[in-house]
């Protein structure tokens, strides 16, 4: 048998459909953790994702040569999105 426990505060004599469950409170955007991605890393995973949607499947050999595209600087990276963009005519 199954018996209810309510969170604190809460009337025991309530029951609702929830089956133990409560609602949580609303997250406190001012309570988060501070979390910087760096601009390579953000890149690489950009360049990864271009090319999943353009169809183009990287190899196992081509991990190095993402890596050191995406250590170029954001300029250099814009242009590879436009021209892969324009090759393979789809938008982001």
């Amino acid at each position: 048998m199954h018996t209810m426990t309510a969170p604190t505060g809460a009337d025991p004599a309530r029951r609702d459909d929830t089956d133990g469950d409560f609602l949580l409170p609303p997250p406190r955007p001012a309570d988060r953790l501070p979390c910087r991605v760096d601009p390579v890393d953000l890149r690489r995973l950009d360049l990864l994702a271009l090319l999943t949607a353009a169809g183009i499947a990287p190899s196992a050999g081509d991990r190095a040569a993402i890596e050191r595209l995406s250590e170029l600087p954001g300029s250099v990276h814009t242009a590879l999105h436009r021209w892969l963009e324009q090759a393979y005519g789809f938008c982001r």
